[in-house]
């Protein structure tokens, strides 16, 4: 394998912000190809995953509220995803439709095409309707008159096209997702609305979103056009920021052979290294709990109290817990603990944090314990949201099993999992919920200094995919995931939450649902 690099490599890796040895690295992870979790068993409610009454939520609702006027909040989005996958099926209808040869429904007969069915049959009810007939009856002549079949090609060409309102082109936090009334409202302006409900503190909403570089001036234009009126809506201040993936994350990918893939110049093909890039921009912010949630799981103004109740809660479930380990921290800081101390402690760790003790701690000095104590206390806390398992994509709570032999909580991914093996199967079968990306973090220490949170990466836990590239295959890297390999020494608590909590648009026909529609 070819692994020397030439003076214009090196020049180019230098000019990213990596390093030979991070390279020379990344080749050894794609060559030796990806290190799956071992699972030691799905965590359920009552073995991992937390459930509470209704008495219970409402009292750690009100716990996150009366604490939050204390605190700096943040809601970090990530939001540089197009919106081209969404319309995949679409793209295929233009591709394979030939008006002038059948009518519509002789097409959706004959292929069952049950997605533009959907579609056709709704298109009303979608948010961009009024404006995509508008444009059709403005733009193309005679257009009352074509069949039903011809008039929603237009339809498409001018949803998706650069000429009409080029929704391939837009990320998807800019496309209209919901209508109230004779407005449509994006996704990107849901957020700003919906921080308000529980990420917003003494009369300021701090939102961040990751965006890609080519979008970011749209993103702008969007903001300079609702801040305004929503400003003067809620009476709140939207401080909004916005970053990009950097440059140093991204990754080489290898050939078929195991050489480094170039482009056609023989240069050395860099790619975006998945959400777990994210990281670092995560790690650039300086606040005191920080939500995450997806751009395109987001519902209605209507819907969104009861949701936003369950982001409330994780946070008081987080803000509890947080109280708890900084009391604890100060008290071996003291050093002034007995033995009854000690096993409150080790009690909290393992029951409330799903923290793994060491077998001989018992046997360790009162230094040592206070060392150990102190190491597995003091990491950033997770508080994540789950869902019942009703079919969906995602990744999943399980205990794991890592390399030194500790089992610990973690989100893992299909692709982390080795189906090959029945027993790691079998597990798999047995979960019960998944991870909706619904999680409120802790990152700041008892001292109320920032944790370095590239310190609590499981490195081993990146992903290895086979991608194309202008029709070659090639083996691509991604960082471990932002909430899964990325958090995996992070302190872990997990929560039952409701499905009606996750509501992701993964396609054009998901704003039919009754969670992105006005009632």
């Amino acid at each position: 394998m070819k692994t020397m690099f030439v003076d214009k490599d090196i020049q180019q890796i230098y000019k990213k912000g990596i390093t030979i040895e991070q390279i020379k690295a990344q080749i050894t992870r794609l060559k030796d190809g990806m290190t799956h979790s071992k699972l030691v068993g799905a965590a359920t409610i009552g073995k991992g995953i937390e459930a509470y009454d209704d008495e219970e939520t409402k009292a750690l609702i009100q716990y996150y509220e009366t604490h939050k006027k204390d605190l700096s909040i943040l809601k970090f989005v990530p939001a540089s995803g197009a919106a081209t996958r969404m319309f995949k099926f679409l793209f295929l209808f233009l591709k394979n439709y030939n008006p002038s040869k059948e009518n519509i429904n002789d097409f959706i007969n004959r292929q069952n095409n049950t997605l533009i069915e959907t579609f056709i049959l709704n298109f009303e009810k979608f948010p961009f309707y009024k404006e995509v007939l508008s444009k059709a009856k403005t733009s193309i002549s005679g257009f009352e008159d074509l069949s039903e079949g011809e008039k929603y090609v237009h339809f498409v060409k001018i949803m998706l096209d650069e000429e009409g309102l080029n929704y391939s082109f837009l990320p998807k936090g800019l496309l209209p997702f919901h209508q109230y009334e004779d407005e449509n409202v994006t996704a990107f302006q849901e957020h700003l609305l919906e921080s308000t409900l529980y990420a917003s503190s003494n009369g300021n909403s701090n939102l961040h979103f990751t965006v890609s570089e080519k979008h970011h001036s749209l993103f702008n234009d969007e903001l300079s056009k609702v801040k305004p009126f929503l400003e003067a809506e809620t009476g709140t201040k939207f401080n909004v920021t916005f970053s990009y993936q950097k440059e140093e994350t991204e990754t080489i990918a290898l050939t078929a052979k195991d050489e480094v893939f170039r482009n056609e110049d023989d240069s050395i093909l860099f790619r975006p290294a998945g959400h777990g890039a994210l990281l670092e921009n995560l790690n650039d912010l300086d606040h005191d709990i920080i939500f995450i949630k997806n751009i395109d799981n987001i519902v209605v103004a209507d819907k969104n109290i009861e949701v936003s109740n369950y982001k409330k809660l994780l946070a008081g479930v987080l803000l509890e817990a947080q109280e708890k380990v900084f009391d604890y921290l100060r008290k071996l800081d003291s050093g002034n603990l007995t033995e009854a101390d000690f096993n409150l402690m080790i009690l909290f760790l393992r029951y409330r944090l799903n923290v793994p003790m060491n077998v001989e701690f018992d046997t360790f000095s009162t230094l040592e314990k206070i060392a150990y104590l102190k190491d597995k206390f003091n990491r950033p806390i997770r508080v994540c949201g789950m869902v019942k398992n009703e079919g969906e994509p995602g990744g999943g709570p399980f205990w794991v099993k890592g390399k030194d032999g500790d089992v610990s909580l973690q989100i893992v991914e299909f692709a982390q999992i080795d189906f090959s093996k029945t027993g790691q199967q079998g597990i798999v079968y047995k979960a019960t919920h998944f991870n909706p990306t619904d999680l409120v973090c802790g990152v700041k220490n008892y001292k109320g200094e920032k944790f370095n949170l590239k310190e609590f990466v499981d490195h081993d836990a990146a992903f290895i995919t086979i991608k194309t590239h202008n029709g070659i295959d090639i083996k691509a890297l991604e960082l471990p995931g932002l909430w899964n390999g990325s958090m995996a020494y992070w302190n872990s608590i997990f929560v039952a939450v409701p499905l009606e909590t996750f509501n992701p648009v993964k396609m054009v026909n998901d704003l039919l649902k009754p969670a992105h529609q006005v009632s």
